[in-house]
């Protein structure tokens, strides 16, 4: 073969990424071949997808097999090129004069045919040179895909490990954030701590100065009662002394006596009424609704007489004097189908249709015909009752007269049985009306709601 046509020959199988004769060629996708460790060194360092080095289509194998044709056709031309190397004069053994072909794996070195039969040569094995260079190569490709197995695997390890270490890195990334998050939601309770024990301080003040208002006018209203009163008793002993007068002269003063008669039923003083101010608590109903219960009254019934310890429920008659039993008008009463042993209950009842009203929790109920009885000693109830022309707030266990506005919508009972507590809260007002201090519970307890028809 002529050097142009072995040139031709050899560019025809060329890697174009290594410019050299394929080694372990594989062909790819698109048609185009390269030296596999060639085109896996290539890929390892390019983007993805891989592409074909030449014409950059995309390749959708991953893997390739030797394309045997292009192996056999690459070991050809290299031993075309060995073979024309071999004319040249540093491979024409200077003793014999004869090419150097044979290889002595031994000795690792080349030898002419003379030079092979020597006695220190004779023993070993030789082999043609082309063949001893393609079986180097083999081993040297097999040295390589051992390798580049090693290098994939460390590069699995490695993949392992920085994910490994990204991870950690979120992980400390994510504590350092959590960290922070733990900071800011501190400082904001901080925050609402110090607004709530400013709110508190300033209602805790109002009440006070409230409470000292309201009782500086019920000593200024009992001071002007009672000189209202003297000043009444005064006259009371002028009109009995003009009672006993002579006809003529009773009848020159009595102009006088009705007018001071008139003033004196002016200047009457109007009763205070001791009511405290409602203070909203912040925030405090919204987490009572973490509590809330439903449709807590499953049972029903319309009654006359509501009895408390053998005494009736002060639902008293509007006439002044009246007595402090029920008129017989009907009552409807709610009550639970089970009682509460245990935890923290709130719930929500509406008294927006009746003045008159019984509500909270208690130990039994004993219902008949016309009228249904409770235990005293073991109820908690917040009570709305009139008395006279006024409706009194109050509440049992124990008996006290509540001084604050009379809710009129809808009133929030919640009971902490765990601590022994009962609260009432004015869901409108967003306030507090009473809490019970607290005590063990030692019974069930079941809600309860009476309403007296208007």
């Amino acid at each position: 073969m002529d050097s142009d046509t072995l040139q031709v020959f050899q560019s025809e199988l060329t890697c174009s990424i290594c410019m050299n004769c394929f080694l372990d060629p594989i062909t790819i996708d698109c048609g185009h071949s390269f030296c596999r460790p060639c085109l896996s060194l290539c890929w390892e360092e390019g983007q993805t997808p891989r592409s074909c080095p030449e014409c950059r289509g995309i390749a959708e194998r991953p893997d390739f097999k030797t394309n045997i044709v292009l192996k056999r056709l690459a070991s050809l031309a290299r031993q075309a090129r060995a073979d024309h190397d071999r004319r040249s004069e540093e491979q024409i053994c200077e003793t014999h004069q004869e090419a150097r072909g044979l290889f002595c794996e031994a000795a690792q070195t080349l030898l002419c045919g003379p030079c092979s039969e020597r006695p220190e040569h004779a023993a070993h094995s030789h082999s043609p040179i082309h063949r001893a260079a393609e079986e180097s190569r083999e081993k040297l490709l097999k040295t390589m895909s051992s390798l580049w197995k090693m290098r994939e695997e460390i590069q699995i390890s490695l993949n392992q490990e920085a994910n490994t270490t990204q991870f950690f890195e979120i992980i400390i990334k994510m504590f350092d954030y959590v960290a922070l998050r733990k900071v800011m939601i501190k400082l904001k309770y901080q925050r609402i701590l110090r607004l709530l024990r400013d709110k508190e301080q300033l209602h805790l003040r109002a009440l006070e100065k409230e409470a000292k208002e309201i009782y500086e006018q019920l000593k200024e209203i009992v001071f002007r009662m009672t000189q209202q009163r003297e000043s009444l008793k005064e006259i009371d002993r002028e009109l009995t002394e003009m009672c006993h007068m002579l006809d003529m002269e009773l009848l020159q003063v009595r102009k006088e006596v009705n007018a001071r008669t008139d003033v004196a039923q002016i200047q009457k003083p109007q009763p205070v009424n001791p009511e405290l101010p409602s203070w909203p608590v912040a925030g405090f109903l919204n987490m009572l609704n973490n509590f809330r219960m439903n449709n807590v009254l499953s049972w029903t019934t319309t009654v006359h007489h509501v009895i408390l310890d053998d005494a009736s429920v002060l639902f008293e008659d509007d006439h002044p004097g009246g007595s402090r039993q029920p008129r017989g008008g009907a009552c409807a009463v709610f009550w639970g189908g089970w009682a509460f042993t245990s935890g923290r209950q709130y719930w929500e009842l509406d008294v927006s249709l009746s003045s008159s009203w019984v509500l909270g929790v208690c130990k039994s109920i004993f219902t008949r015909d016309t009228s249904i009885s409770m235990v005293l000693k073991k109820h908690f109830f917040l009570c709305s009752t009139k008395v006279n022309s006024q409706y009194i707030l109050s509440t049992t266990s124990p008996p006290f007269v509540q001084f604050v506005k009379r809710p009129l919508g809808k009133i929030g009972v919640f009971l902490d049985y765990d601590k022994g507590t009962v609260s009432f809260y004015d869901v409108f007002r967003s306030s507090l009306i009473y809490s019970s201090l607290p005590s063990a519970f030692s019974s069930p307890l079941i809600p309860f709601l009476c309403l007296k028809s208007p």
